[in-house]
């Protein structure tokens, strides 16, 4: 019997600087409400522009 949750029903967010959807990961597990970016890359272009 599998364990966890599949992919498909966590949660997700869409990046506001790539425009894509990216889903709930366990290192943001106590920071969700705050995560806005993808990535480091995202959170770097979206501060220059």
């Amino acid at each position: 019997m599998p364990r966890g949750v599949a992919k498909r029903d966590l949660p997700t967010k869409t990046c506001p600087v790539c425009q894509r959807p990216f889903a709930w990961r366990k290192k943001w597990e106590r920071d969700w409400d705050n995560v806005v970016y993808c990535s480091d890359r995202c959170r770097s272009a979206g501060k220059k522009g």
